[in-house]
C-alpha cells in the first residue's frame, strides 16, 4: 500500500473516531453540572421543569408587553421561539421584536405557553439524546440504581390449585431471572447484577444513570396483551352519566362505584396515548367485553416496523397456529366492530375490522416509537411465571468512591506513561513513533466504546492498561526486525521495509490468539469478566492498526519527507 492511501486511511480514521468521541467529551465535559441532573431526571420530572419555567417566562413577557418594554438581552430565546413559530405557522412577522411584538406573534396565551415549553423540553430531550451516546459508566464508577423484587408466591399457589412446594418455588425464581436478564440486556443495559437474595426476592443492580420509568416498564411490565371487543352501547351509556356525575363514579380504587350502568359482562378501562414527554396521558374512558378474545399467550415472533407512508411505528407479530385460528375466528364473528388493544389493563389503541384477518400476521398501530420497541420487548421476552413486586429501589452511589476512580485512572495514565519513557530510552528517537502509537491506541479504544455505547467499568480500565503493555509488544517486534536488518547493513528505508514485512505475521498469529481468547471470554463470560474481554478485544484491533499503520508512516515521513538517511533505533548501533 502506498504512503498516501495509508495517510488518507490514518487521516479518515481519526476523523470518524473524533465524531464517535466527541458526544462523550461534550457530555462529561462540556455540559454544566447543573443541566446534566435535569438530563438524567425522569420525564414527569422534566415535564414539571418545563411547565413551570414556561409559565414563569411568559408571565415576565406580559409584564414587559404591557410596559412597552425591550426584552432582555437574556431572555432573548423568546424572539426565536417567536420567530420560528413564524416560520411554521408562515404569519406575518412584527415591524418591531420587542416584548408586545413577540405576544402579538401568537393567537392566545395558550399557545405562546406551549411554544415556550416545547423550547425547555426539545432542549433537555437533546441532552438526553446526547447522554445516551456517550460513554457509559459501570455502577463501580458511577452507581446506578438497586432494585428488590419480591415473588407473590400466593398468587403462584392459585395458579397451580395447589400449594407450590420447593421445586415450584425454585422453577419460579430460576424463570424469573431468565426473563429479568433477556429483558435487561435486550433493553441495552451493560454488566447488570441479578441474583437471588433469600428464596423469593430479587436483587438487581442497573449502572449507569438510565430513565427510572422506562426500567420499570421493562422489569416490571407484566407483558399482559389480550384483544378484546369493544361494547359500544355500554361505552354510549357509562359516558353519559360519568358526564352527569363525574366525582361518584369512581371509588379511590379507581373501580366503578354503581357496577349496574354497564352490563355484567362488561368492564371500563382507560384508554391512554403519549403525551409530547413520552407519558401515559388518560384520553378517555371505554368499555370492552370482559373474555378475552385472543390471549397474548399466542404471539410467537415481534418486530417494529415503520410505515412507509406515515413513517410511525408499526408493531408486527406472528400468531402461533391455534392462535392464528383464534384470531381469525374472532375477527371474522366482528367485522364493522372495534377492537381494543389492552396492555397492562390499559387500553393501547382500540380499531375497527374492516374484514377477517388470516394467516395468524398481526400489525399494531398508534404507538410512538419509544413505546412501540417496549411493548416489543416485552412481548419477546414473555411474562413472569410469578408476580413481582417491588420492595424497594433506590439510587446508589459509586462503590468505589471518587479516590477509587482516580487510582485507576492514574494506574492507566501511570502505565502509560512509564511504556512510553521505555521506549523513548531504549529505542531513542524510533521511540516516538511507539509513543505517538500509544496515544492513538487510547484514543481508538475509547472512540469504539463511545461509538456503541459501552459501559466503562474499572475491569475495562484494567484491559486498557493490559492492552498498552501488549501493544508496544508490535512496535517492539518491528523494532528488533529493523535493527536486524540495519545490522546486515541495509539503508533506511530497506531496513523499515523488510523489518515490517518480516514482523507482519508474527504480530498477526499473536493478537488473533488474543482477540480469540477475548472473544470466548465475552461470550462466556458475565458482569466484570465481559466488561474486562470487551475492552481487550477493542484493544487488539486498535493496536494492530497503530502498530502496522502509523509507526509505518511516521517512518515513511522521516524517510520520505524529511529525508532522513540514519536510523535513531539503538545504542549501539551509529546513526
Amino acid at each position: 500500500m502506498s504512503k498516501r492511501y495509508r495517510f488518507f486511511i490514518v487521516l479518515a480514521v481519526v476523523a470518524v473516531c473524533f465524531m464517535f468521541l466527541y458526544p462523550t467529551i461534550r457530555w462529561y465535559f462540556m455540559i454544566p453540572k447543573e443541566d446534566k441532573t435535569l438530563a438524567l431526571g425522569s420525564r414527569e420530572q422534566i415535564k414539571i421543569y418545563a411547565s413551570r419555567l414556561a409559565q414563569e417566562d411568559l408571565q415576565e413577557l406580559k409584564v414587559w408587553a404591557r410596559n412597552g418594554e425591550e426584552i432582555p438581552e437574556e431572555s432573548s430565546f423568546l424572539v426565536s421561539i417567536a420567530k420560528s413559530h413564524i416560520k411554521r405557522t408562515k404569519n406575518s412577522a412584527p415591524k418591531v421584536w420587542d416584548a408586545r411584538g413577540v405576544v402579538s406573534v401568537f393567537v392566545n396565551e395558550r399557545e405562546a405557553l406551549e411554544a415556550i415549553e416545547t423550547y425547555y423540553r426539545d432542549d433537555i430531550f437533546a441532552l438526553k439524546d446526547l447522554q445516551g451516546s456517550a460513554v457509559q459508566l459501570g455502577l463501580d464508577l458511577s452507581g446506578g440504581m438497586s432494585i428488590v423484587l419480591r415473588a407473590d408466591m400466593e398468587a403462584l399457589g392459585e395458579r397451580l390449585g395447589r400449594t407450590p412446594n420447593t421445586d415450584d418455588r425454585t422453577d419460579a425464581m430460576n424463570r424469573v431471572l431468565e426473563v429479568l436478564n433477556s429483558r435487561i440486556d435486550r433493553f441495552g443495559l451493560t454488566e447488570p447484577v441479578i441474583r437471588l437474595q433469600g428464596s423469593d426476592e430479587v436483587y438487581v443492580e442497573i449502572p449507569g444513570t438510565a430513565d427510572p420509568e422506562r426500567i420499570n416498564s421493562i422489569i416490571m411490565g407484566k407483558g399482559t396483551l389480550a384483544f378484546h371487543l369493544v361494547d359500544e352501547d355500554a361505552t354510549a351509556a357509562f359516558q353519559a352519566y360519568y358526564r352527569a356525575h363525574p366525582t361518584s363514579t369512581f371509588d379511590g380504587n379507581g373501580n366503578v362505584i354503581d357496577p349496574s350502568i354497564i352490563p355484567a359482562d362488561a368492564q371500563i378501562l382507560g384508554v391512554y396515548t403519549k403525551d409530547r414527554y413520552g407519558l401515559d396521558e388518560f384520553v378517555d374512558y371505554i368499555a370492552v367485553k370482559k373474555e378475552i378474545g385472543l390471549d397474548g399467550n399466542h404471539i410467537e415472533n415481534v418486530s417494529v416496523n415503520r410505515d412507509q407512508l406515515t413513517g410511525t411505528p408499526d408493531v408486527i407479530f406472528q400468531l402461533d397456529s391455534e392462535g392464528g385460528e383464534i384470531f381469525y375466528e374472532f375477527t371474522a364473528a366482528n367485522v364493522q366492530k372495534r377492537i381494543a388493544i389492552v396492555m397492562d389493563d390499559k387500553v393501547k389503541s382500540a380499531s375497527t375490522v374492516r374484514e377477517p384477518i388470516p394467516g395468524g400476521s398481526v400489525q399494531m398501530t398508534g404507538f410512538s416509537v419509544d413505546e412501540a420497541n417496549n411493548i416489543a420487548l416485552v412481548l419477546r421476552t414473555a411474562a413472569f411465571p410469578v408476580d413481582l413486586e417491588v420492595v424497594s429501589q433506590q439510587a446508589i452511589g459509586s462503590s468505589l468512591g471518587e479516590d477509587t476512580i482516580r487510582q485507576g485512572l492514574y494506574a492507566l495514565l501511570g502505565g502509560l506513561a512509564l511504556v512510553m519513557v521505555f521506549m523513548l530510552v531504549f529505542y531513542k528517537g524510533s521511540g516516538i513513533n511507539a509513543v505517538a502509537a500509544q496515544v492513538l491506541n487510547i484514543y481508538i479504544m475509547f472512540s469504539v466504546l463511545s461509538a456503541f455505547s459501552f459501559t466503562l467499568t474499572l475491569p475495562s480500565i484494567a484491559g486498557f492498561i493490559l492492552t498498552i503493555g501488549m501493544a508496544v509488544d508490535a512496535n517492539v517486534v518491528i523494532f528488533e526486525r529493523i535493527k536486524e536488518e540495519l545490522r546486515l547493513g541495509k539503508g533506511r528505508k530497506a531496513a523499515v521495509e523488510a523489518g515490517f514485512s518480516k514482523a507482519f505475521w508474527a504480530i498477526m498469529d499473536s493478537n488473533i490468539t488474543t482477540f480469540i481468547a477475548a472473544l470466548f471470554l465475552s461470550q462466556l463470560g458475565s458482569g466484570p469478566i465481559r466488561g474486562f474481554a470487551v475492552s481487550l478485544a477493542i484493544g487488539v484491533f486498535s493496536s494492530v492498526f497503530t502498530a502496522l499503520f502509523v509507526s509505518r508512516l511516521i517512518f515513511d515521513f522521516g524517510t520520505d519527507v524529511i529525508k532522513q538517511q540514519k536510523m535513531s533505533i539503538d545504542w549501539r548501533i551509529k546513526e
